[in-house]
């Protein structure tokens, strides 16, 4: 082991406080419980074929799984992953969907479906439409092709980058929310279920204002609540029925990803599950007070209140967090933990 230099007196006693506060907010920070549910704790991707997962939605038929892809890959994948491994259980292969461009997002639709969402469009309005995929979640797990339905999709306001789309659990209308680095963004809206065409374009249309600069989205199981995430922090509205009326709730406690791309409910909506891009990439589960029960609340489990002006306070834990990291660095205190 190399001999360090001693620190200055001042930059010790600065150091030790960033010790504290670390050590402050593990003790304050709720501790993750365990949960013998299938799909409620928090996993790692292990598949290295995975590098990029930018969605991600619970299985319905097959306990414990979720769905995810990359959002640019060598073909039209789909990837089961079971969340007591990490373990990549089977590989999807769509067909009948040409070449995607920019997968961003996935949903499982009322009628057992799998949405997949190719809607990313980093130039902010390149191209003139983007595509919707729909196919029946596989009986087995198993890798195989299965043939999908694509829907060609325009926003009635012209073209757009998006990263979230999410699909009613009640009525199976299908939503966009748009990605603005301002985070004035938008919800989008599809025609009815009834109404989707494979043949013609189907217009999605502004209904509501989305103060976020979202990266992924998703409806509660019971459809009374919206998530919508960013890569430093996330919004919840109260769903109050068709045309995308929402209601501003509350933020979401995000927790700190190297670029957190995805968002989805567990099976029973008790708990929110966050990814990332990445390789070998975690799935960080937080609580949810009462959103998947038929009769709960929708506040989330980050102590927001109503109007959405809690301050943040997972956020605020996170962030000091981060500066005590900085501080540590900076004073070279990690290099103690370095062989010599």
């Amino acid at each position: 082991m190399r001999s360090l230099p001693p620190l200055a007196p001042g930059a010790a006693a600065t150091a030790a406080t960033a010790v504290a506060v670390c050590t402050a907010l593990a003790l304050t920070a709720p501790a993750a419980r365990a949960d013998d549910k299938p799909g409620n704790d928090g996993f790692s991707i292990k598949d290295p074929r995975i590098t990029e997962s930018s969605g991600l939605v619970a299985s319905r038929a097959h306990p414990g799984v979720y769905w995810t892809h990359n959002d640019q890959d060598k073909g039209a994948f789909l990837y089961a992953v079971d969340s007591r491994t990490g373990k990549t259980v089977a590989t999807i292969t769509m067909t009948g969907v040409g070449t995607p461009r920019d997968v961003e997002a996935i949903s499982m639709g009322p009628d057992g479906d799998l949405y997949v969402g190719d809607i990313g469009d980093n130039l902010g309005g390149k191209w003139s439409f983007v595509w919707v995929y729909k196919l029946p979640e596989p009986k087995q797990l198993k890798d195989q092709s299965i043939r999908a339905e694509q829907y060609v999709v325009k926003y009635s306001d012209g073209p757009r980058d998006a990263e979230s789309l999410m699909v009613h659990p009640k009525t199976g209308r299908i939503y966009i929310a748009d990605k603005k680095e301002d985070g004035e963004g938008s919800l989008y809206e599809s025609p009815p279920p009834a109404e989707l065409s494979t043949s013609r374009p189907n217009i999605f249309k502004r209904v509501a204002d989305i103060d976020l600069w979202a990266t992924d989205g998703a409806f509660s199981p019971n459809g009374k609540q919206l998530a919508l995430r960013g890569y430093l922090g996330g919004v919840t509205y109260k769903w109050e029925g068709p045309g995308g009326k929402i209601k501003r709730e509350g933020r979401l406690s995000v927790p700190l990803q190297r670029q957190g791309e995805s968002l989805a409910f567990s099976p029973d909506g008790s708990r929110l599950m966050f990814g990332t891009e990445g390789q070998e990439s975690d799935v960080e589960p937080r609580d949810v007070e009462g959103a998947g029960s038929p009769g709960g609340s929708s506040s989330t489990g980050g102590g927001a209140d109503g109007d959405g002006d809690d301050g943040g306070l997972g956020d605020y834990k996170s962030g000091a967090l981060v500066l005590a990291a900085v501080l540590l660095a900076f004073f070279g205190l990690k290099r103690v933990f370095r062989r010599g």
